[in-house]
């Protein structure tokens, strides 16, 4: 089978021989792969002029949706995912992780660009900044999506996740991607991305893959483009340095693989819940994709004292991993990706081993329906490094496989001082119950490393573990790292896109980002607001109300509805010394009190309140005090239509309480649901 590639709205097949990619497990050929032929100075041009045109005529929620309806589809056809994920190497469980784990990454940023992202196509990004005396000059921050083409370069060991973790928050921002697969697995790529494709759910010009060699493809890029890599630190920093990456201010995200610590708390002793725990993750995270993992734990961190027990129990776990066929019953730890692979990661190990006492053997131990000679096994190896402050191996050189170091520590500083050796890492944990010592691990490595994961007792039993990145959270790190985020939740859909900084009149202001600033011009109409269609009602719109003195029985009635008796409203003789002149309203019955000014009570098409923003109680409100309100939108944003519900819409109105001197008294935004006409 020869894959092919997807470029420029079509299907393309190279007519070179390639090269032919193996079964990991037999040996056989799974596939032939060659990009020879492919004009990607016009892949990229396509991406440009058809992806992104497209894309951006989407909103946030749109391109949201878009990426569940993909999600719903790619898990309707994970069977035959999973079918092809055995000549990888993979496990089932391995597989899990990166089809569905995948796919999750698809649902979780649908999810989060619907509910954090406004239904537009640009985003406003901070607080207004006042940049003059009388408020005519102001500023704000906008994010608008990059003209060109995401170009995501992949590492071997998640063909799947790999991919969608990129795409995903790519499409949300509005940039089409060109998806580059390592050509070792790059056939259960390729199957997925047929089905992508076959969807029909993303616009034309959105994805495009490419199967082989990038070619020339980096020397096209410009300005409005990003790339970004996973795989190793050389070919990372290689790829960097493309003269057009440089020369264009080219966004370049890197996550290259990293000599990852994980560390038992000083008083995590033999025989102790956090001791079990890490002896645990630690056999997990040597065998999980057979230790192909850019997060897999290198550098095991023990006190000295317990260092034999723990080489004891991590052996003892490892004798019973079943290694072998991952089609096979019982078996928990499949081959590397390829051939290539076993020679790299052993002679990796030998390099680390030159310095490191071997715990366990590299061995040719008898395999479950598989052999050494057609198929690619590493058994797990166990290393330990006596004197890891002297002995810099195991923090250079990095095998990636099964591979792992143990170092003794004696101290909290000298425990810091042998983590932060790995020069940058994507993660680090912690298993400790003692939270004094987990402060101070973190507060003396964290400058080094992307993500700390900390486990105790309380946590393990929900904790994703050491190795797994979550969509919600940053992955990525400093120096050997590559010094690059990707996920992160919404941060990562910043990436594609342009922050711009708006500095003008407040009328301007709110007409270019569609959101009501203070200062801009109102309109003021006979029709109360709360009478209008979610359709009628225009930013701006502004409604001045009547006004309500406050009286000490509203005070006295208001303590006794709430149960709030705190002195400054009930106890007058205990406010010397205190801010207050005198008995001050409730904060909350102010607030309440505004409402009742500014909402209108008959019904119409306002349905519900639906929140309460941004309150804050600026001066006190005395008895005899007179409150008003100034209710004005801010902005709105119509709701994703479900069947059986109200067609409407959210309007956020800013509201400001002011007293009888025209003073403000409180602020706040309230949200309301509002019918649409629809």
């Amino acid at each position: 089978m020869k894959l092919k590639s997807y470029v420029s709205g079509q299907w393309f097949e190279s007519s070179n021989s390639g090269q032919i990619l193996y079964n990991a497990v037999t040996g056989s050929p799974v596939a032939e792969i060659s990009s020879n032929g492919i004009d990607f100075k016009d892949a990229l041009e396509y991406a440009r002029k058809v992806g992104n045109k497209n894309l951006r005529k989407y909103t946030f929620h749109d391109r949201s949706r878009m990426l569940k309806a993909l999600a719903q589809f790619l898990m309707s056809n994970k069977e035959k995912y999973y079918n092809l994920s055995y000549a990888t190497g993979a496990t089932k469980m391995d597989s899990w992780i990166d089809i569905e784990g995948g796919i999750g990454t698809l649902y979780s940023y649908a999810s989060k660009g619907r509910r954090e992202l406004p239904n537009e196509n640009f985003y406003i990004d901070g607080n207004l900044e006042h940049l003059s005396k009388n408020g005519t000059f102001q500023g704000r921050h906008i994010c608008v999506p990059l003209e060109g083409a995401a170009i995501h370069i992949n590492a071997f060991n998640f063909p799947i996740w790999g991919m969608l973790e990129k795409l995903a928050p790519s499409i949300v921002a509005g940039m089409p991607v060109i998806i580059k697969p390592a050509s070792l697995t790059a056939y259960l790529t390729e199957l997925m991305a047929q089905d992508i494709i076959a969807s029909g759910i993303l616009p034309e010009g959105a994805f495009q893959l490419i199967c082989g060699s990038a070619g020339d493809l980096l020397s096209h890029v410009n300005c409005q483009d990003v790339v970004t890599f996973t795989g190793s630190a050389y070919t990372g920093k290689k790829l960097k340095q493309t003269p057009a990456i440089l020369d264009n201010s080219v966004r370049f995200n890197m996550e290259a693989d990293s000599l990852n610590f994980s560390m038992l708390g000083l008083e995590a002793k033999p025989g102790t819940a956090e001791f079990d725990l890490f002896a645990k993750e630690v056999v997990r995270e040597m065998t999980v994709k057979a230790g192909q993992k850019c997060t897999a734990i290198r550098r095991v961190i023990v006190p000295e004292a317990y260092i034999e027990d723990l080489g004891i129990s991590i052996k003892e776990k490892l004798a019973k991993i079943k290694l072998g066929n991952p089609q096979s019953e019982g078996v928990r730890m499949g081959p590397l990706a390829g051939r290539e692979q076993v020679d790299e990661v052993k002679a990796r190990m030998n390099e680390i081993a030159a310095t490191s006492k071997k715990m366990m053997e590299w061995n040719d131990s008898k395999l479950s329906d598989a052999d050494y000679e057609s198929g690619a096994f590493f058994s797990p190896t166990l290393l330990l490094n006596e004197n890891p402050l002297v002995n810099l191996e195991s923090h250079n050189i990095e095998a990636f496989g099964p591979v792992t170091t143990m170092m003794p520590y004696k101290t909290i500083d000298e425990a810091i001082e042998i983590a932060k050796l790995g020069k940058g890492s994507l993660v680090g944990s912690v298993f400790s119950a003692d939270n004094n010592f987990v402060r101070e691990i973190v507060m003396g490595t964290a400058t080094y490393h992307g993500r700390l994961v900390l486990i105790n007792a309380d946590s393990a039993g929900e904790s994703t573990g050491h190795g797994s990145p979550m969509p919600q959270m940053t992955h990525g790190g400093p120096g050997r790292a590559g010094g690059g985020e990707e996920l992160g939740g919404i941060r990562s859909v910043m990436h594609y896109m342009q922050r711009t900084a708006l500095q003008g009149h407040p009328t301007t202001l709110t007409a270019v980002y569609k959101e009501w600033t203070k200062g801009a011009t109102k309109q003021e109409h006979d029709k109360h607001p709360f009478r209008k269609y979610f359709e009628e009602i225009q930013i701006g719109d502004t409604l001045e109300t009547h006004r309500r003195t406050v009286t000490d029985a509203d005070i006295v009635n208001f303590a006794g509805i709430s149960g709030d008796f705190f002195y400054a409203h009930t106890d007058v003789t205990s406010l010397e010394g205190t801010i207050f002149e005198k008995r001050v309203a409730h904060g909350y019955f102010v607030i309440s009190a505004a409402a009742g000014l500014f909402v209108d009570p008959k019904k119409g098409p306002v349905l519900a309140n639906y929140g309460l923003d941004e309150l804050r109680f600026i001066k006190p409100v005395y008895t005899g005090d007179t409150i008003w309100v100034k209710l004005t939108c801010k902005n709105k944003e119509q709701k994703e239509d479900r069947e059986g519900e109200t067609p409407c819409g959210v309007v956020k109105w800013d509201v400001e309480v002011l007293n009888q001197n025209s003073e403000q008294v409180a602020q706040a935004t309230i949200l309301t649901l509002v019918a649409r006409k629809g």
